[in-house]
């Protein structure tokens, strides 16, 4: 009996020791290492790669927004704000509808096949008011310009960059906006636009909160 006690409480013993111990390197020392690695040699990206802009945090650069305007009354969808760079379609957001406490946008794809009639509808909506938008005195845009990703959401629907040529065909409409030069909002975009990763990994591609960033700065400046 005594015996059997004894072995009992020394099996506890060391469960309960081997319980500390896991808990401090798990919970406390691993957690520590990582973050003190991360945050030495990736600070921006261990923060949320935020993008600051007069002193303060405006966004991610890893998360895109919308440059709308307010809503009118009656609206159920805004109109965008054509004096900025406008990013990817975002049909594939939702909207928290269980703790209405918080206003949460739940990413995500439209899960609509290539044939499906929502789909083309949308894309069809999309390329017209791309066309329609970014027409301007002297430049018309053809729908055999639009880009692909001007007109279709991406996975999660909160892609934050851009195509070259989709930035490119939003030039003139955003210089007629803003009283600038084409010239200098083709800059913009040049000086905007980043390369393949690597030189070979994926496509060039324009951040639009960034690129949108510089054009307030470029505007102030005017």
């Amino acid at each position: 009996m005594n015996n059997s006690v004894t072995n009992t409480a020394r099996l506890l013993g060391a469960g309960l020791r081997a319980l500390l111990a896991l808990t401090l390197v798990t919970g406390v020392v691993h957690p520590l290492v990582v973050t003190g690695i991360a945050q030495g040699l990736f600070h921006g990206k261990a923060n949320g790669s935020a993008v600051e802009a007069h002193g303060r945090v405006v966004g991610s650069s890893l998360i895109g927004q919308s440059y709308n305007l307010p809503l009118k009354k009656g609206q159920d969808t805004p109109d965008p704000d054509l004096k900025w760079f406008q990013g990817r379609p975002a049909n594939g957001l939702g909207r928290n509808s269980l703790n209405t406490r918080y206003k949460l946008i739940l990413s995500g794809a439209t899960n609509l096949s290539a044939d499906d009639r929502t789909l083309i509808e949308q894309v069809q909506a999309a390329k017209a008011a791309v066309v329609r938008d970014n027409s301007v005195s002297g430049y018309t845009v053809k729908a055999s310009d639009v880009p692909a990703e001007a007109v279709t959401s991406s996975g999660s629907g909160l892609d934050p960059d851009i195509s070259p040529a989709y930035a490119e065909l939003q030039v003139r409409r955003v210089a007629a906006r803003n009283g600038l030069s084409a010239t200098r909002v083709e800059k913009l975009v040049r000086d905007h636009t980043t390369g393949r990763t690597l030189g070979f990994i994926g496509e060039p591609r324009v951040n639009v909160l960034e690129l949108n960033i510089a054009l307030e700065d470029l505007v102030s400046k005017h």
